[in-house]
């Protein structure tokens, strides 16, 4: 694949790693960035060589939200539909890292802002350098939050604070992020890339449970107890029947790691 917007490798380990390459944009989004991440996650998802998916940003920065000089935003004159945007490129972006079948891990590097924010919250595990920060500038424009940011906020870092955030448009650096829990992990600036590939490694030989671990806590935000419990009923009865668990248990028995396949 030829892209000019990203950057898509795929790495050892069955790691992809998926780079954001608009650096002098600070990585903002715009139709074209749009349509390649849409070809590249679905390479993730079709290739069964990758187990796991590294997502950052080129530069000084993770993403900067929508390019709000792109043509599809600025328009012609004619009165302007945001939600047809929104429609086409933003929610099938969260929706496809969220519900991805395998770990999506995102390393924000710089500033997070916008839907840039929320996108990185769309993934499974994030890790952001020590000089990186979130911000929901979408009031600063006169923008309703978007990305899913009104269901990932409140959900990680209750209400009180998704409201300030949003409705105050400040800053949130990486370690007060790490505090509240809306992050897993700060690391140094130079060890970013370094312990996000780490972890991605790690997760990539993880076994096929791992993508029924990720729906059962995707349903969990809107299921009942009982549903949820006959939920995770009918997922394990996925994972007792798959490889990668009679894998497990020959491990266990023969006091060795597992090798997984991912199926």
């Amino acid at each position: 694949m030829n892209f000019q917007h990203i950057l898509f490798s795929i790495c050892d380990s069955g790691v992809a790693l998926l780079c954001l390459n608009r650096p002098a944009q600070l990585n903002s989004l715009n139709e074209a960035m749009h349509l390649e991440l849409q070809q590249a996650l679905a390479e993730v998802i079709a290739n069964p060589a990758i187990r796991a998916l590294l997502l950052t940003g080129e530069g000084r920065g993770f993403c900067a939200g929508q390019d709000l000089f792109d043509g599809s935003v600025i328009g012609s004159g004619e009165p302007l539909d945001l939600g047809q945007t929104i429609e086409r490129f933003y929610n099938p972006l969260v929706s496809a890292l969220r519900d991805l079948p395998k770990p999506v891990v995102c390393a924000v590097n710089g500033v997070a802002a916008g839907a840039g924010a929320n996108i990185a919250l769309a993934c499974d595990l994030v890790v952001a350098a020590r000089s990186a920060y979130f911000v929901q500038a979408f009031c600063k424009i006169g923008l309703v939050p978007d990305a899913g940011g009104t269901f990932f906020l409140p959900r990680l870092i209750g209400t009180a604070r998704a409201k300030a955030l949003m409705l105050l448009g400040d800053k949130l650096p990486a370690e007060q992020a790490e505090q509240w829990g809306l992050i897993w992990r700060v690391v140094d600036d130079e060890l970013l890339r370094e312990e996000a590939l780490m972890l991605a490694r790690k997760l990539a030989k993880a076994p096929y449970s791992l993508a029924l671990t990720k729906q059962a806590l995707n349903q969990s935000a809107t299921n009942s107890f009982n549903e949820q419990v006959a939920l995770e009923r009918d997922l394990q009865r996925k994972a007792g029947q798959s490889e990668d668990f009679k894998e497990g248990i020959r491990a266990f028995m023969q006091k060795r790691e597992p090798k997984f396949n991912g199926r």
